[in-house]
């Protein structure tokens, strides 16, 4: 209730300081209007967005008067929508929402229109239906109940106490399968709203002032998040779309730099040489003339000969002895393909190691064996899967890969070899059936956690602007 600790009612000046939690708002300045009956927030870039039966509303807020440079995104379920006559007789079509007023360890539930009140000095108007019977108004006194600061908006104590809210999150996929259905059915429970996007519809307007990404005619809304689901046949394409959403200031999963050069097998193997990550030894060359040097850089036979835009184990041939490598090399140069070859780790016996990586920890590992009589592990190809406890030095070698990519979501594949953990490769777009199938573990949960906890509703400061 809004009595004070000796159960009188509380007293308000015509303006006071007051906190929306469940906005996660903990200051603001508020008119005392009795003249008007509802409530009013300042909101603007308002987008309505979910379920037609339970649609909500994402908007942003500068809950500091001339402090532009303070931003909030806030989002709550839509009440109702009214025509609103303001003080001066102009009407307006509002969004209501509910939200809980919190006043002097006070809290009860009121109604806020949404409209942008940033020619006012005050963010935020309180009308009868939040006073109701609960509070006194004395017309000449000012803050009668304790005063908040705006410093609050500056410290890390905003982001620790934000307030879960409902998120708008797209994938960029173009297959309905088991990570796409994952990601919405999980993303859906946890009360966000997740959009499936078909990479190759998106278009892109190139403005410096307002860049955009536009499907099916119309500009995409505003989102929390992106989740690149990105296929290996359109990399540079998705890529750019990826790096679209970037430039608007989109948090995306997996950035376009780290798909693209983990997509790109010899660019991914020279990153990972640059960063000493243990890997096996890999040699590649365009001209015909260096095949033997090529299987002589390498090792012995036998050899694994791959194709660099491979993908779930195709185009990847084990040659069993040096003239059956030559032939294969031949044969991919005759297609004109680009390719890698690589030692062949005999004490890996047909198995490797996933793991993987979200936020940069590992949050699931398991051991993949290929069919019967494919040195293949993958599971697209018939292997199976089991959890498996990894070391600490596979571990390490897992993360370091991980942050030399710059992934914060990674499926890291390795080899037990005698002489320590070999990196074959990192997948910026890993499935979740085969990983959450051995582990048992939600993966799909603790993406959306770590994706929760980096775009909550902390204050985004824009850069040119002095300090209050």
């Amino acid at each position: 209730m809004s009595l004070d600790k000796s159960g009188s009612i509380l007293s308000f000046g015509w303006e006071e300081w007051v906190a929306l939690p469940q906005l996660g708002l903990p200051a603001i300045q508020a008119k005392v209007d009795t003249g008007a009956k509802t409530s009013a927030l300042h909101a603007y870039d308002i987008e309505v967005f979910g379920a037609s039966s339970k649609p909500k509303v994402r908007f942003m807020v500068h809950p500091v008067p001339g402090r532009e440079d303070i931003v909030f995104a806030c989002s709550a379920e839509i009440k109702d929508r009214r025509e609103v006559t303001s003080s001066n007789g102009e009407s307006e079509n509002r969004y209501v929402i509910e939200t809980n007023l919190l006043v002097n360890g006070h809290r009860w539930p009121i109604e806020i229109t949404l409209s942008n009140r940033a020619t006012m000095s005050n963010r935020m108007l309180l009308g009868r239906q939040a006073l109701k019977d609960h509070i006194s108004i004395v017309a000449t006194e000012r803050f009668l109940q304790p005063e908040l600061s705006y410093d609050v908006y500056h410290s890390k104590r905003v982001r620790e106490t934000a307030p879960e809210r409902a998120l708008r999150v797209a994938v960029l996929s173009r297959e309905d399968n088991y990570s796409t259905r994952r990601l919405v059915e999980e993303g859906e429970k946890r009360g966000h709203v997740v959009e499936v996007i078909d990479t190759t519809r998106c278009y892109m307007a190139l403005n410096a002032l307002a860049p955009e990404v536009h499907y099916d005619g119309k500009r995409l809304a505003r989102y929390d998040a992106v989740i690149p689901r990105i296929g290996a046949s359109i990399t540079s394409y998705g890529t750019a779309v990826v790096r679209q959403f970037e430039t608007i200031g989109t948090f995306c999963v997996n950035s376009s730099q780290g798909i693209t050069a983990s997509r790109d097998k010899l660019h991914a193997h020279q990153l990972m040489a640059r960063h000493k990550i243990g890997m096996p030894n890999t040699a590649f060359a365009a001209s015909p003339k260096d095949t033997n040097s090529i299987v002589g850089l390498v090792g012995t036979a036998p050899l694994i000969v791959k194709l660099l835009e491979s993908t779930q184990g195709k185009g990847v041939v084990l040659a069993e002895t040096k003239k059956a490598a030559e032939s294969v090399i031949d044969a991919f140069r005759g297609l004109k393909a680009n390719f890698l070859v690589q030692n062949f780790v005999k004490e890996a016996a047909g198995e490797d190691i996933r793991c993987f990586v979200i936020g940069g920890k590992v949050v699931a590992s398991m051991r993949r064996t290929g069919a019967e009589g494919d040195f293949r592990s993958n599971l697209h190809r018939g292997g199976t899967a089991e959890a498996v406890k990894i070391s600490k030095a596979e571990r390490d070698v897992v993360l370091k890969a991980t942050k030399a990519f710059g992934l914060h979501m990674a499926g890291v594949d390795l080899l037990r070899a005698s002489d320590g953990p070999k990196v074959l490769e990192v997948n910026s777009s890993p499935g979740l059936e085969g990983i959450e199938g051995a582990s048992g573990k939600n993966i799909a949960g603790t993406l959306y956690e770590m994706i929760e906890a980096r775009v909550r509703p902390a204050p985004v400061r824009k850069r040119g602007k002095a300090k209050a």
